[in-house]
């Protein structure tokens, strides 16, 4: 599998990555053995880059990470997050108010100090059972932007350079703030999810300018727009945004589709590459829950994918000019 450095760091991701959201019960229960067996398999097929956060699970998903990286026979690029702390508090029902099915016997608190950032790091590592971890990043500051400016970022960075983790960078669902963070700062790699999608090419306008002027890596995320890009032919009640999709942009996925069908190739598929495919773009971070979601994206990865569907899709009106135009 294809491996491509972030930024100036030296730290190389593969093509695909394992997001771990899933493995801290995203919205559903995934039992240990599953779990590790994801990991696994995840090895065997040829992905060296697993990313968590303590917001998965209140710490489910990194601690099933570390117990998983314990069968393996050495380490993957392992990402994780800061800028939330986990405070033990009395069992208080579930954490299905923030997506996962664990109890909730957390609660998570905001802390973009320099302390706090460092602390987070050190939490994840006990969490994982890691010595260390190469990638770190602020996670979803978006109602924080002075306080990442003022101490956050500039904590990971002092980070770097002390050779405490190998690459540092933000990890957001929009493109517009980590834009400004990478005008600003040195940062290796971005991870933004659903922003460069079939359907969403916010990125393009803003973050992906950016980085390739400043050298930075993007990884992306969300590539399925959580599910209504998923599928051959995309479903009545097929999800978008962790919602159910909008009756426009389902109509429009399954327009996509038939077009794929048309050049021998699938809507999946097609999302697949069209997010992995521009230039500044490292990996395709994907959350998966089984052995089997593992297979099914690796096969989509080996999938090929005509170059002449960009421009069929362009023209008839399916894919912007810009979306469609950086790959000729």
């Amino acid at each position: 599998m294809r491996t491509t450095t972030l930024g100036r760091s030296g730290v190389g991701v593969t093509a695909l990555g394992l997001g771990t959201a899933p493995l801290g019960n995203l919205y559903a229960t995934v039992g240990d053995d599953v779990a590790a067996a994801t990991v696994v398999r995840a090895w065997d097929r040829g992905i060296r880059f697993f990313d968590t956060a303590p917001h998965y699970g209140l710490g489910l998903a990194e601690r099933r990470l570390g117990a998983a990286l314990r069968l393996l026979p050495r380490g993957p690029v392992v990402s994780t997050k800061v800028g939330r702390l986990l405070v033990p508090g009395p069992a208080a029902g579930d954490d299905l108010g923030a997506g996962f099915a664990v109890r909730a016997d957390h609660h998570r608190v905001w802390d973009l100090t320099g302390d706090g950032i460092r602390r987070s790091l050190r939490d994840s590592l006990d969490r994982t059972g890691l010595d260390r971890v190469e990638i770190a990043l602020l996670h979803d500051p978006d109602d924080l932007e002075e306080q990442a400016v003022a101490t956050a970022l500039p904590a990971l960075l002092a980070m770097r350079d002390e050779g405490v983790v190998g690459a540092v960078g933000v990890g957001m669902n929009q493109s517009a703030m980590p834009a400004r963070f990478v005008r600003r700062f040195d940062l290796d790699v971005v991870l933004v999810a659903g922003r460069f999608t079939l359907l969403d090419h916010g990125a393009l306008t803003d973050l992906f300018p950016a980085a390739g002027e400043r050298g930075t890596s993007v990884v992306v995320g969300g590539v399925f727009g959580s599910g209504l890009l998923a599928h051959d032919d995309p479903p009545d009640g097929a999800t978008y945004g962790y919602a159910p999709a909008p009756p426009a942009l389902l109509v429009r996925a399954r327009r996509i589709a038939a077009v794929c069908r048309e050049h021998g190739t699938t809507l999946p598929a097609a999302a697949l590459h069209f997010s992995l495919d521009h230039p500044v773009v490292a990996s395709a971070l994907i959350g998966m829950r089984s052995p089997a979601e593992v297979d099914r994206n690796v096969a989509l990865l080996d999938r090929r994918v005509p170059a002449d569907l960009w421009d069929d899709l362009r023209e008839r009106g399916l894919l912007d000019r810009p979306a469609a135009g950086f790959r000729s």
